[in-house]
């Protein structure tokens, strides 16, 4: 038998491109931080878009709200401006205020179909305690300091 030496490349006779063939070149150290710095910047851009989406929604609300206070705002407005008129003060004055002009009447109508109710009979009253009675004053400090009822209960 023949014994056979493996060469390992350890001894420095193998070709210089098996020795770092498990190094990484520059090329693929820089494919390597390219694809990392576009693996960040993807994930801020999807960031920024998520929160730019956000506060497209916020402002969306924000808007609508504006707009319905603006509404209301027109509206009280116009009820101010109605309130401060003289036909308001003229219909309150006739119709709650109960007032007439000189030379009118103010009638107002009686209920019709309800008779006087008959006089009540007079009932006699009664009376009782609807409460436990309240103890003296003593009593409860007596309970109070010595946490027994008092004497004599």
């Amino acid at each position: 038998m023949t014994d056979t030496i493996i060469n390992s490349g350890a001894d420095g006779s193998a070709p210089a491109r098996h020795r770092f063939s498990h190094r990484l070149t520059s090329l693929q150290l820089m494919l390597a931080v390219a694809l990392t710095i576009g693996l960040v910047l993807a994930l801020n851009f999807s960031s920024r878009i998520s929160l730019d989406r956000d506060l497209a929604r916020i402002h969306a609300e924000f808007t609508r709200e504006i707009d319905r206070l603006l509404a209301r705002q027109e509206q009280l407005i116009a009820e101010l401006d109605y309130v401060k008129s003289d036909a308001y003060v003229e219909y309150w004055a006739r119709d709650e205020g109960k007032m007439v002009r000189e030379g009118e009447f103010l009638i107002l109508p009686k209920s019709v179909g309800l008779a006087d109710p008959a006089p009540a009979r007079q009932r006699r009253l009664v009376e009782f305690q609807t409460t436990r009675p309240e103890p003296d004053n003593w009593a409860l400090w007596w309970a109070l300091f010595f946490d027994d009822p008092p004497p004599g209960r």
